[in-house]
């Protein structure tokens, strides 16, 4: 596109793309910077002669020393960019050696400032690009944001970060829905496949965020917390229609790594996020926000998808971070800050689920249910990988072994 003048224009009132971004995707950003089964795996799980004997419920966690020590790379951070000595202090805190920074903006709006504060702790930080959402109100936006990918792969950003608000609230010029799937959008996924960037995308929500705010909803709690986050009633795409269209993007460009953000955008349907991993050799998954959801699933049926696909899967945290004195952002939020034991439980409780086989513990995120889950107790080459590897090697970093 040579020397064409990008810009953000005010969208006319049938568009409202800009309004809509708000709406469906800083509103959970915002809060991030600002602080606001039947599966079929295995019968049986056996249990690594280096696990941990089980913990019976209510007891302390004791946290096998040979996995506690296993460094993160944190593939699913949300930073604002005056608060990275905040965050510093975290990975030192938890053992996480380096994060993704989802939230690293466009070539017009934020991107150089994301980097300039990425680069103030060197090796610790990896920005991604995200969409450039505000050229939608041009006729040729998907050409116009495939260039600036271009160009935000140019400044330093090493992959793309899509937000939900595609295919549930990003609007062309003429005031249409864009889904995901949409075809004027595939020169931005083949050119992310060209330039080695992965893609994660976030497509659609919980499933429980579909249905009526009430006793049977399991999210109850966090939709009052947040009512714009409830989706019932609402003119958008169902939670089945989203993930058609998010297979029909995954299948469309075999070249270009996507991950699959909030355990494949599906965690409820851990037998049909298999099913789309052996499918699509170029999708891999996070973990980010999701344990409470995961922790639902027999942990034997969940230890055996972790096996299967331990190459596959990447540990993200959803952690956002504002800068002081602004509450931490742990997965969610409820209706008032988290405390710091809170924050502890956040870390202890996800290397909790991945590394013991104690049973009928908290999980990290309380707000997002308040049920007991079980940890799966993965070996520890297999931790490595999740933990750290798999993320490695899709950014060319240097690898544990």
């Amino acid at each position: 596109m040579g020397s064409e003048r990008f810009s953000d224009p005010r969208l006319p009132a049938h568009g409202r793309s800009v309004v809509a971004l708000r709406r469906f995707c800083l509103e959970w950003i915002a809060a991030a910077l600002l602080g606001l089964m039947g599966l079929a795996f295995g019968a049986c799980r056996g249990r690594s002669v280096s696990d941990p004997p089980p913990t019976p419920a209510g007891s302390s966690p004791a946290l096998a020393a040979q996995s506690s020590a296993i460094p993160m790379l944190d593939m699913h951070v949300h930073l604002s960019p005056t608060a990275v000595p905040r965050l510093v202090t975290l990975m030192t805190r938890y053992a996480i050696e380096r994060v993704v920074n989802l939230s690293g903006g466009d070539p017009l709006t934020g991107l150089d400032e994301q980097l300039t504060a990425a680069a103030t702790a060197p090796g610790k930080i990896v920005v991604f690009t995200t969409l450039a959402y505000a050229q939608a109100a041009y006729r040729d936006y998907g050409r116009r944001m495939a260039r600036l990918l271009e160009l935000a792969h140019e400044r330093g950003a090493r992959g793309l970060k899509i937000a939900k608000v595609l295919g549930l609230g990003l609007r062309d010029s003429a005031g249409r829905l864009i889904p995901v799937d949409d075809p004027a959008l595939d020169p931005v996924f083949e050119r992310a496949g060209e330039l080695g960037m992965p893609v994660a995308i976030h497509t659609g929500d919980p499933e429980a965020f579909w249905r009526p705010v009430d006793a049977a909803n399991p999210r109850r709690a966090e939709l009052e917390a947040h009512p714009g986050w409830a989706l019932y009633g609402r003119p958008v795409p169902s939670f089945d229609q989203l993930l058609g269209q998010l297979e029909r993007r995954i299948a469309r460009h075999p070249h270009t790594i996507f991950v699959s953000v909030h355990f494949g955008n599906a965690a409820e349907r851990p037998e049909y996020v298999a099913q789309l991993l052996r499918k699509y050799p170029n999708l891999y998954i996070d973990t980010a926000a999701r344990i409470p959801e995961l922790g639902r699933h027999p942990p034997a049926a969940l230890q055996a998808f972790f096996l299967e696909f331990q190459d596959r899967i990447l540990y993200g945290s959803d952690l956002g971070v504002g800068p002081e004195p602004s509450p931490l952002f742990l997965g969610s939020q409820g209706p008032h800050p988290p405390t710091p034991a809170d924050q502890e439980r956040f870390f202890s409780a996800t290397r909790r689920y991945f590394e013991t086989s104690d049973v009928a513990f908290e999980h990290p995120t309380p707000i997002q249910g308040d049920w007991k889950i079980s940890g799966i107790g993965l070996p520890r080459h297999v931790l490595e990988k999740i933990y750290h590897d798999n993320a490695a090697r899709l950014l060319g970093l240097p690898t544990l072994h």
